[in-house]
């Protein structure tokens, strides 16, 4: 780990933090901008949605426009984009502007992560894994920090548009803060490791391994299935940080302070999951394991958390679901770059487009469930969407067991991103 970077990479873990408050604001503020905005649940889920179109239609261009100018300018801009959504979000006199305003923080969301997580790969060449999995950690952490701060403005009559303005402000301050400091070369290569005296990249030794198989992977298969994990993961992510305080209140009973309390369990589990990833992936089992074992965890807790009415175990299911949803989209990627090790850049770009479709679509079709029926439909469609989910996992293992039949001697860097 470079020293130098180090001040660096503090203010990009910042902006990820404010990330996790972020992503689970709306959600987090269903009732006062129902209110505030005179709409109803549908209408905020379709800002999220909107928020959702900003990244799908930018993320691709942010990301090329990226590597030709920099990480910087893109990353600023993030911060001072996120600040304007915060700030204008609960002074919106209209909804029209709030939509605006999503979509605007939709394209901040794509520069976002355009900009940091490469950095953080040049800052760090040597441990790129490790300082790209601290993200997610630092997005749970912001996200567990959020409903406290809220329920805290609650319990004292703060007006609620303060839980907005302090991120907002943090993150005009940390846009300043890294404008001002001097990014790691863009030109960095990535580590290489040393086998018997020799330098060989990971990709030449992937190959190598490739070129002795039996069965070479196949895009229409393995591939396609791996896409559509980038579709399901982030739709039981999107479904749960959206809609869980909703559950607890429709469904449970709880009061709205109690139903916050869920999201704060749910990303401390999440929280747990990267540590623990951390520990056993590469020893003790590989990622394309983990897309199986981790949604088979979060079926079990869905259907216990729609048949078991009770506070205490909607706080247990809300942990284990935030446990076992966290990282399987990261860990989608990195199997599918073992498959396809030489199309890294194209088959990250198919599974984002995947992820920004869901991004986009499940908040506008879960507002329509709730409208025309109640908040259990929705959990409903998270049981189905993880069936397909395990099912697909299935044939991917199947199919890695077929490409890969001897044991691999190195483990594949794990980059665990956000959404």
């Amino acid at each position: 780990m470079k020293r130098s970077s180090i001040p660096v990479a503090t203010g990009l873990y910042v902006n990820y933090l404010l990330f996790g408050m972020f992503n689970i604001m709306l959600a987090s503020h269903m009732s006062f901008l129902t209110e505030h905005l005179h709409t109803d649940q549908a209408g905020i889920s379709l800002l999220v949605s909107a928020m959702g179109f900003g990244r799908l239609f930018t993320l691709y261009i942010s990301g090329v426009l990226s590597d030709r100018y920099g990480r910087k300018p893109f990353i600023v801009a993030a911060g001072l984009l996120m600040a304007v959504f915060l700030v204008g979000i609960p002074l919106s006199p209209t909804f029209e502007m709030a939509m605006v305003l999503a979509v605007l923080a939709g394209v901040a969301n794509s520069f976002l992560d355009s900009g940091t997580y490469p950095a953080l790969i040049e800052a760090f060449p040597q441990s790129s894994g490790s300082a790209t999995v601290l993200v997610r950690g630092f997005i749970s952490i912001g996200a567990a920090f959020l409903p406290l701060m809220i329920i805290f403005f609650m319990n004292h009559d703060i007006f609620y548009g303060f839980s907005f303005f302090i991120p907002a402000l943090i993150f005009a301050l940390n846009a300043i803060y890294l404008f001002r400091m001097k990014f790691p070369d863009m030109r960095v290569q990535p580590a290489k490791e040393q086998r018997s005296g020799t330098t060989v990249s990971s990709a030449e030794q992937t190959g190598k391994l490739k070129a002795n198989d039996a069965s070479k992977p196949r895009f229409w298969q393995e591939g396609v299935c791996l896409i559509l994990l980038g579709f399901t993961g982030p739709t039981l992510l999107y479904i749960v940080q959206l809609w869980l305080p909703t559950f607890g209140q429709q469904f449970i009973g709880m009061t709205e302070s109690e139903s916050l309390r869920l999201l704060v369990y749910y990303n401390m589990g999440s929280l747990v999951s990267v540590f623990v990833l951390v520990i056993v992936l590469g020893k003790w089992v590989k990622p394309v394991h983990i897309i199986l074992i981790y949604p088979c965890i979060s079926l079990l807790a869905f259907g216990t958390l729609l048949l078991f009415k009770s506070g205490a175990a909607a706080i247990i299911c809300a942990s284990v679901i935030g446990f076992s949803i966290s990282g399987v989209l990261q860990l989608t990627l990195t199997v599918m770059s073992e498959f396809f090790s030489q199309r890294k850049g194209q088959i990250t770009g198919f599974i984002y487009t995947a992820t920004s479709l869901s991004y986009t679509l499940i908040p506008v079709f879960t507002g329509f469930l709730l409208k025309h029926s109640q908040i259990s439909s929705v959990f409903m469609l998270a049981i189905i969407v993880n069936v397909l989910g395990i099912v697909l996992a299935v044939f991917v293992n199947f199919r890695y067991s077929a490409v890969f039949p001897a044991k691999r001697e190195l483990s594949p860097q794990i980059v665990l991103d956000t959404k």
